[in-house]
């Protein structure tokens, strides 16, 4: 990209009531068979068209194809029976119902990339897809095969990586990978998480993100970092582990967090996506407010480097409030942008 600021989404934008149930979390598709197919490229242009109406420079796919970031993935794998159920504790936040690991995981077929060639079909702006990371992949399941969260990790960094180099192919510039549990598990992320991430994205020519936040703006969540105190130190950890790591960018929560921005000159050199847009909010941001939050960031990140996003991501929300979000982001940025360019003018 060539653009200074880049503006982009993290993850998730609401789906259509026709879709999905609206402002809920995870919820069940309304169609199903060829109609959810239909429907589920409808929901992609229409979510194509937000973003470019937006003025966001890198286009997702808004996580319309998918129910649940994590879920929606492993559902297409062999190994799981999603009939075999066990709570689980997830990211030691809230218990959940998950399916069960009964045999050796593999990927029969592609996952994702015929959505993403339908999405490389609606835009010529570079495109990004998001895919979950293996830690938090398996902190969403119950494991009765391997008996390793390690050994389960490394089998689905595989299955990622050939997910991965397919969309590749398929015309994605940007694959994201999303690990919420490097905030939480922190002697992994040292031992072996970082080395499973880097075999996900192994021999990828696209730039590769990995997304950590402090999660949806869901009680669980939110409720969780009412603990954590005054200052949000989760990224201590895993941030220099990271910038001697081959992923390209960090993508990380800012606006209206507890995390010390300083903490971002421990990944010096990195591209950094930064979460300037809170999701747990009705309240949408100025673009002043946006402009602050990015200009702040400068003290330890190169504009250069700097890619404008939202905390995490907005299916939670109104399709009206996701909008005028987006477009406080874009606002925002370009606000910024201006700046620096009177700066050196």
């Amino acid at each position: 990209m060539t653009t200074l600021l880049p503006t982009s989404i993290v993850g998730s934008l609401p789906k259509p009531s026709w879709l999905a149930q609206p402002e809920t979390l995870w919820s069940p598709w309304k169609l199903e068979g060829p109609a959810l197919v239909e429907g589920v490229q409808d929901a992609l242009r229409i979510t194509v068209e937000e973003q470019r109406q937006a003025g966001l420079d890198i286009i997702s796919d808004g996580e319309q194809s998918r129910q649940h970031f994590v879920t929606t993935f492993i559902e297409h794998l062999s190994g799981v029976d999603f009939d075999q159920r066990e709570t689980v504790r997830i990211r030691d936040r809230y218990d959940a119902s998950v399916p069960t690991v009964v045999g050796a995981v593999s990927r029969e077929k592609p996952v994702f990339v015929e959505d993403a060639k339908f999405l490389r079909q609606q835009t010529d702006q570079p495109i990004k897809w998001a895919l979950p990371g293996p830690m938090t992949m398996i902190d969403t399941l119950y494991d009765r095969h391997y008996k390793s969260r390690e050994k389960l990790a490394w089998e689905f960094a595989t299955i990622l990586n050939q997910e991965a180099r397919e969309l590749e192919a398929a015309g994605v510039d940007i694959i994201q990978f999303d690990e919420p549990a490097f905030n939480v598990f922190f002697d992994d992320v040292k031992d072996w998480g970082i080395a499973v991430l880097e075999r996900a994205a192994e021999g990828l020519r696209a730039e590769t993100v990995v997304h950590i936040c402090y999660g949806y703006g869901i009680k669980a969540n939110t409720d969780w970092k009412a603990t954590l105190g005054a200052e949000w130190r989760q990224y201590e950890t895993s941030f220099p582990l990271l910038q001697q790591s081959s992923i390209d960018t960090i993508s990380l929560e800012s606006h209206h967090s507890h995390v010390p921005l300083d903490l971002i000159e421990l990944i010096r050199g990195k591209k950094v996506m930064l979460g300037a847009i809170d999701v747990a909010s009705d309240t949408i941001e100025t673009p002043e407010e946006v402009a602050d939050t990015l200009r702040n960031a400068l003290r330890f990140v190169d504009a250069d480097k700097l890619i404008p996003s939202t905390n995490c991501g907005l299916a939670p929300l109104s399709r009206e409030v996701a909008r005028g979000k987006l477009r406080a982001l874009s606002a925002g940025a370009a606000l910024l942008r201006d700046q620096l360019a009177g700066a050196t003018a």
